[in-house]
């Protein structure tokens, strides 16, 4: 039997996770429930949808995966559905969260050609003209909401879709291309691996899910990722390994199976080849750095391999 996953996955931030209608859109401020955190924001995930925040006042911490960055307003984050994520900010912190159902994006994604699977952090500068306007385009789809609730959906999606474009302009100056016909498959590999990643599939299992071939499959991989379809693989089975390790107090044992890997010596060696540190050591190493070091860049151990797109996190200063 599965284990319950142990990182908390909520609906919105304190509330049980339930179903989503493909359209759903919800916005509100991030301080409208400071009651139940007061600006500490534990590490969870949202199963079906992304939330894009546009921080508007006061600064802090923010934590994506296994980094801690520190940020000051203006800023706006992008988090797609299942990526762990949280915050500690000061009391004089707010922001405007618009959380958008995972179908929504999808549409959105059609329209705008910009990785909505990839984590996006951009800082700016309050003066600027483009950090101005996307702080209005916020402020409005907030009243939109406020106004009808429940007949916003249509335009607040047409706002995000702004919104996000103008984020990843802010973070890349460089417009994206139509995703190619290898782009389109290497994305969904990399779907078909987060849904699969715990099980022992091999190259060839995964090219007949996808109706392709292992050799193109990988000609695809490292297209648009320059990894190999195992390397993508083991690199997401890296990523939930130190989810594992960061965010709960589960043994190394139990982590181990967690992720696939039904030997806890096999998986010290898996984690030691690709950080080159063992897994208590990494989990003391980055407990302690966060403990300590909540403004700085997370510890980076020695051997660290490039990571792939999933742990791959867009920061930029757009000062």
């Amino acid at each position: 039997m599965k284990t319950p996953d142990p990182i908390p996955s909520f609906f919105v931030y304190g509330l049980p996770d339930r179903l989503v209608d493909i359209g759903f859109v919800h916005v509100e401020t991030v301080m409208a429930r400071r009651n139940m955190h007061n600006g500490n924001v534990a590490p969870h995930k949202h199963q079906q949808m992304g939330q894009l925040t546009f921080w508007t006042t006061g600064g802090g911490t923010y934590y994506m995966e296994d980094r801690a960055l520190r940020f000051a307003a203006p800023a706006i984050t992008f988090m797609p559905s299942h990526v762990v994520h949280g915050f500690n900010v000061c009391t004089q912190s707010d922001a405007i969260v618009l959380s958008i159902a995972d179908g929504a994006l999808s549409a959105i994604s059609t329209l705008i050609h910009r990785p909505l699977d990839t984590p996006l952090m951009v800082e700016g500068t309050a003066a600027r003209p483009e950090w101005q306007r996307l702080g209005a385009l916020m402020e409005i789809m907030q009243q939109c909401y406020n106004d009808a609730p429940t007949a916003a959906s249509p335009a607040i999606s047409g706002l995000a879709a702004t919104l996000l474009e103008r984020a990843w302009r802010l973070a890349d100056d460089t417009q994206r291309a139509p995703q190619d016909a290898r782009t389109v498959l290497a994305r969904r590999l990399r779907t078909t691996i987060n849904r699969h990643f715990r099980e022992e599939w091999s190259i060839e299992r995964y090219a007949t899910e996808l109706g392709s071939t292992p050799y193109l499959l990988g000609r695809a991989a490292r297209q648009a990722f320059g990894l190999s379809v195992m390397h993508m693989v083991h690199e997401r089975r890296l990523l939930e390994s130190k989810r594992l390790l960061l965010f709960t107090v589960r043994s190394i044992e139990d982590i181990a199976i967690e992720v696939g890997t039904q030997d806890p010596a096999y998986f010290s060696r898996f984690f030691r080849r690709y950080t080159g540190v063992s897994p208590g050591r990494w989990r003391k190493s980055q407990i302690e750095h966060m403990r300590g070091h909540g403004d700085g860049a997370p510890y980076q151990e020695p051997g660290r391999i490039a990571p792939d797109a999933q742990e791959r996190m867009t920061i930029q200063e757009t000062s």
